[in-house]
């Protein structure tokens, strides 16, 4: 195949075409896009390109497949200005790299491309990449609510229930739950803010008020304790402002049994914290209880953490098993992997790969690690937003926040 010569066998138009220095140095990419595309695709050296992209033929091209070696590190600027030509004309465009530097890498993907696969290519990884494209683009923190309705009817009062689980100790699943609670409480830079609430339902280990530096009170064991006569007011006794901007429901000053409440204790409690916020955010206990189908059933998002190790992926499948088992709504579950690797580490990415494969669920959310500064938060009683606020977890938690608001209102609109 010459380089300089455009595969179009026919007259319809491109559905996409390679661009590198020579073709011939990716042989396994030209087979996949043989597979992937038949004859309905060309091949461009750099210069050819820029020139073509300025021709009508490059209309309604769906993606480029830009591959690039350590010897076309020296052309970053080429390189950049091509990625920009093919998205002002909105072509998607895929990263495909051998031996390239991680700056270089970073840069091109800052610059716009779309999807990065590794070359020598994994089997079937090129077209994977071309499903996702041809996928609705949505925000990562959107995918993790999809399908689920976040308003309710979009009566006043009926508040988001969302739910964070850790599938085994340090997945981050308190962190990600205070963190979320107050990225929500602070979401509205303009305007009035949600009423969100954050409920430790932790009764032996929650540590919602360590992360938070607030006390244990009494009141709430009491408030656990007698449901049946609870009534508005007390509910308000046993919730703990933090920093006039969200209110909390620590765990009991004193380690309770789990079974010490009941599904109804907890309906009743849920039941009034939607009456009067807009965002309930739950820090579940990592044990499996007679009340944990109650928070399933009535959250909108249940967000479980796991990390990529054996006992995550064995603490999944168990999951997994046992609410298929009782046929409980196990497609609300969202798994949300903490310290994902970073995006250069593709032995990290083949094996997230590997596990949700192996499992058969999606990981729709990858948090990044966010280092020490996050047990440093935890440790001093502050969101990471006050004290970190360039923590790259934090930034994630933001998006996310930000993602769920917006799409909360979406729906509150069209209600």
């Amino acid at each position: 195949m010459s380089s300089s010569v455009i595969k179009q066998p026919d007259p319809s138009p491109l559905a996409a075409c390679t661009i590198s220095r020579d073709v011939q140095n990716f042989d396994l990419l030209i087979e996949d896009m043989e597979t992937a595309l038949g004859e309905n695709w060309g091949d461009l050296g750099f210069s050819e390109a820029m020139a073509f992209f300025n021709q009508p033929d490059s209309d309604g091209m769906e993606f480029v497949a830009l591959a690039i070696d350590s010897t076309d590190e020296e052309n970053i600027v080429l390189l950049g200005d091509l990625i920009t030509m093919a998205k002002s004309k909105d072509i998607r465009v895929i990263l495909i790299a051998e031996d390239v530097s991680p700056a270089v890498l970073h840069q091109l993907l800052r610059q716009g491309a779309d999807e990065f696969v590794p070359y020598p290519l994994p089997e079937n990884e090129l077209q994977a990449a071309i499903d996702r494209l041809n996928k609705q683009p949505e925000p990562v923190a959107q995918m993790a609510a999809s399908g689920t309705q976040l308003s309710g009817d979009g009566t006043p009062g009926d508040g988001v229930l969302l739910a964070v689980h850790g599938l085994s100790g340090g997945t981050g699943a308190t962190t990600l739950a205070t963190n979320l609670a107050f990225e929500l409480a602070t979401v509205e830079k303009k305007g009035d803010n949600p009423r969100v609430c954050l409920l430790d339902l932790d009764l032996q280990f929650g540590s919602v008020s360590t992360y938070l530096d607030l006390p244990r009170r009494d009141v709430v064991y009491e408030m656990w304790s007698d449901t049946d006569s609870m009534d508005e007011e007390i509910f308000k006794q046993a919730l703990t402002s933090f920093d006039d901007k969200m209110h909390v429901l620590t765990a009991p000053l004193d380690m309770l049994p789990l079974d010490f409440i009941s599904a109804e204790d907890v309906t009743r409690v849920l039941d009034l914290a939607r009456k009067h916020f807009d965002y309930i955010v739950i820090d579940m206990p990592k044990t499996l209880v007679a009340w944990s189908e109650t928070i399933l059933q009535e959250a909108q998002v249940y967000f479980a953490t796991l990390e990529l190790d054996m006992r995550s992926a064995q603490n999944a499948l168990r999951l997994k098993r046992a609410l298929q088992a009782e046929s409980l709504p196990f497609e609300k579950i969202r798994f949300c992997l903490n310290r994902a690797p970073k995006f250069t580490d593709m032995n990290g990415k083949s094996r997230v790969k590997r596990m949700a494969e192996s499992l058969e669920i999606g990981i729709e959310m990858q948090l990044p690690d966010g280092g020490k500064q996050v047990p440093q938060c935890n440790d001093h009683g502050l969101p990471l937003s006050d004290s970190a606020a360039k923590n790259p977890l934090r930034k994630e938690i933001m998006k996310l926040a930000h993602s769920l608001h917006e799409l909360g209102k979406e729906e509150a609109e069209a209600a």
